[in-house]
């Protein structure tokens, strides 16, 4: 139609923040994007990358028709004959070599898709590989492991109540620039303003000056990677000063008084040297978290990407636990979220507990976690020869020759595969190693319903966001593109329907629902609960099952009262009358119920965290390096994703080697040229920036960067390439508990470029023909 002009509403699914977003459509085309200011959460809050949607949808260089590899070159098909090839490459591989001969990469775009949290279960399935990566495992592994062996699930995280606390410790975050992590809340600088205002403290451990550690009332400067041992010290100090009191919490915590003794070697004076902050300022810290009226700590990435991570995740929780703040307004909570939640469904209290290393990788012997391996070692199992070699990969937007270590070897390797399909938007140095790519729609072409961040957000919320724009012609919903593959993997066909995939999940849920005891539909049959739901299909449909189930639904007409002020009982009809969101109240102590572990307690002596403790203490006594590599993030930048987004790219370069003063004196480096820096397995020059916003013997490149590579596709990030910090980021450091990769705190040398060290790409790869 012409002439037609209309407002539409959305959740903006470009990082984990889910600000509500107002856009304005005339003739089907996005002509402004601002803030929701009726958002019952963002409340009209948005960063630079959600009005940005507009460009990502119209970007000439998003692939909107699939490609397939012919003599050497990746040409557009159509639909049908990119499903065939599929079938031709995999299906042979399969056949002869077995289910292990594939391999799957999961890029964290997924969490923020609803396709990609819904249907990618059904694919691993058919798949049936043991080799399992993704995204997870050089971001937040160690976390979700943390959590699973303390609270019985890796999504039950006690997150920071941000808007209720007196002191907030920040330990390797920086949210005024990626907008929070594992901790979904809009507008996190305000909220943090918000504490200050009110009185509150703010403190930052980081070994940069962050944007939010200017922010901060204090800033301890620490060295890379120790987070552990800092945190270790503060339990250590508040049992010396008879500090531990755990508070009504206690009464569901195990093993306090083991953890407590167990942790007695690191005082504070024990790890200064190390920790790089002096054992007055670790002593004050302590003090300062057990006399607040309320206070909670919070770590992210740069606590779960390091030697310790896995220690480093679970002692921010021990902190909260000891200084009585857990399960407590203003400390560390649980979300109650409305759909999909595993703490909100079968029996409270007890569960089975996890189990890691149910199987090991090939060629390392690194262990399985969560039904994953460390993507560290993805590279050494397509490599190297041998029974069970990964032949085969499928990707599913994801970028790991960016994102994982030793980022040239991954390179180099996916030139070996015999069958590599991509399902991504963009040919990316990647995927531009592919046999078969296969697009998704663009955000704004696709329903939306946050079924992960609802479970890590800060308050209990719920948006439904409809397409904003019609699919293109002949273009399958992502959700079809995953349940083809699928599919074809179970070896019924390219030309099988994708809605046997989504009936079955759809009946799957269904009967998981009257099956559960302590759900609110047992004893129904699934066949109602799917009536009930009908004519919905695809994500829509699930979407409604899983909210109906949940601890808001209406359970199918059986629950009939409101479930906050002015909201009735949930279901997808109520979620679309209501398009800035539900607003569902802030978190509740919810101990013991919300635990799902075998004691049916907070499990804080948990074995897997008392037995690395002595390679903690054996820390102490090493030497520290001369210099070392740590990450970055900036607002305009969301890991490798945005780059190809002029207005978020342009002006001053960002992708800059971050030297201190006198580290730049030493090294005899100089501002504005160019240095080499050289690790184990890999070299790059980068523009230098001296500053002294990074610690003496710390240098800092941000992630995500390196858009030089041939083959890609991607215009605007090919003039603003950069370098790729991954090039030397060595795949033999993890963490031994999670598998998780360092990415924090990586030995490096530096010097002036053109002295004689190798510089990353000097021998890449060829694409494959």
């Amino acid at each position: 139609m012409s002439g037609t002009e209309r407002t539409a509403y959305r959740t903006c699914p470009l990082c984990e923040a889910t600000c509500g977003l107002e856009l304005r459509v005339v003739d089907e085309r996005v002509t402004r994007i601002r803030g929701d200011r009726d958002d019952v959460f963002s409340h009209g809050y948005v960063c630079p990358k959600g009005s940005t949607l507009r460009q990502l949808h119209e970007d000439p260089d998003r692939l909107r028709r699939p490609l397939v590899r012919r003599d050497g070159e990746l040409v557009e098909v159509s639909w049908d004959e990119a499903f065939a090839e599929v079938e031709r490459l995999l299906a042979p591989l399969l056949a002869e070599h077995g289910r292990d001969v594939v391999a799957t990469y999961l890029g964290n775009p997924n969490s923020h898709n609803l396709a990609g949290t819904l249907y990618l279960k059904p694919l691993l399935r058919a798949l049936g590989s043991r080799n399992v990566f993704s995204a997870s495992t050089v971001d937040q592994r160690p976390k979700e492991l943390a959590n699973a062996w303390l609270f019985g699930g890796s999504l039950t995280l006690a997150l920071p109540d941000l808007d209720r606390t007196d002191l907030l410790l920040i330990l390797g975050a920086n949210p005024y620039a990626s907008n929070g992590s594992l901790a979904t809340a809009p507008d996190w600088p305000g909220r943090i303003e918000a504490i200050r205002e009110r009185g509150g403290k703010v403190v930052v451990v980081d070994p940069r000056r962050s944007r939010t550690a200017e922010e901060a009332d204090v800033h301890l400067a620490i060295r890379p990677g120790t987070d552990a041992l800092l945190l270790a010290a503060v339990v250590t100090t508040l049992a010396e000063t008879d500090r531990i009191d755990a508070g009504p919490a206690g009464e569901w915590v195990r093993g306090i008084a083991e953890v407590v003794e167990a942790l007695a070697p690191f005082t504070a004076e024990a790890v200064a040297a190390s920790v790089g902050i002096g054992a007055d300022q670790i002593r004050e810290l302590a003090r300062d978290l057990a006399d607040a009226p309320r206070a909670v700590a919070y770590g992210r990435i740069g606590t779960t990407t390091a030697e310790f991570g896995t220690l480093a995740s679970w002692l921010v929780d021990v902190v909260n636990v000891v200084t009585g703040n857990l399960d407590r307004p203003g400390g560390a909570m649980f979300n109650r979220a409305a759909a999909a939640s595993s703490n909100t469904r079968g029996a409270p209290r007890f569960g089975r507990g996890i189990r890691v290393g149910r199987h090991q990788s090939r060629v390392r012997g690194l262990a399985e976690s969560l039904g994953e391996l460390p993507v560290s070692c993805l590279a050494e199992e397509i490599d190297t020869p041998g029974e069970g070699q990964v032949r085969a990969l499928v990707t599913v937007a994801g970028n790991p020759v960016l994102s994982t270590p030793n980022s040239g070897r991954l390179d180099a390797a996916l030139g070996l595969l015999d069958c590599y399909v991509a399902v991504d938007i963009y040919l990316n140095e990647t995927t531009r190693h592919a046999d078969v790519v296969l697009p998704p729609p663009s955000a704004l072409q696709k329903v939306h319903y946050d079924v992960v961040f609802n479970q890590l957000a800060i308050r209990n919320v719920a948006n439904w966001s409809p397409a904003v724009l019609p699919l293109d012609d002949g273009q399958p919903d992502e959700w079809q593109i995953l349940a083809k593959l699928a599919l074809i993997a179970q070896g019924l066909g390219a030309g099988a329907d994708p809605a046997l995939v989504d009936d079955l999940v759809a009946s799957t849920l269904a009967q998981q629902a009257v099956a559960d005891e302590h759900g609110p539909v047992h004893g129904r049959t699934a066949e109602e609960l799917l009536e009930g739901v009908a004519p919905r299909t695809g994500p829509a449909r699930l979407v409604d099952l899983l909210v109906r189930t949940g601890p808001y639904g209406d359970a199918f007409g059986a629950r009939t009262d409101d479930v906050a002020p002015g909201v009735p009982p949930l279901s997808l009809d109520v979620l679309e009358a209501r398009p800035h969101g539900v607003d569902l109240g802030p978190m509740a102590p919810r101990l013991p119920d919300v635990l799902r572990t075998p004691s049916g307690l907070v499990e804080l002596d948990a074995e897997p965290f008392l037995a690395d403790l002595p390679r903690l203490l054996a820390a102490l006594d090493r030497p520290v390096p001369d210099a070392v590599l740590v990450g970055r993030r900036d607002l305009r930048s969301n890991n490798s994703w945005m780059h190809n987004v002029e207005v978020l790219v342009k002006g001053r370069p960002r992708c800059t080697l971050h030297v201190h003063p006198t580290d730049a004196e030493r090294w005899g480096l100089v501002d504005g040229e160019l240095a080499t820096l050289s690790g184990r397995v890999g070299s790059l020059e980068a523009p230098v920036e001296v500053t002294d916003g990074v610690r003496p013997g710390v240098v800092s490149l941000p992630h995500g960067w390196g858009h030089d590579l041939p083959g890609s596709r991607l215009g605007v990030a090919g003039r603003h390439a950069g370098v790729n910090s991954n090039v030397v980021a060595d795949e033999r450091l993890v963490d031994e508990l999670s598998g998780n990769a360092v990415l924090n705190g990586i030995p490096v040398t530096v010097s002036p470029a053109g002295t004689g060290s190798p510089v990353a790409g000097a021998a890449r790869a060829p694409v494959p023909a």
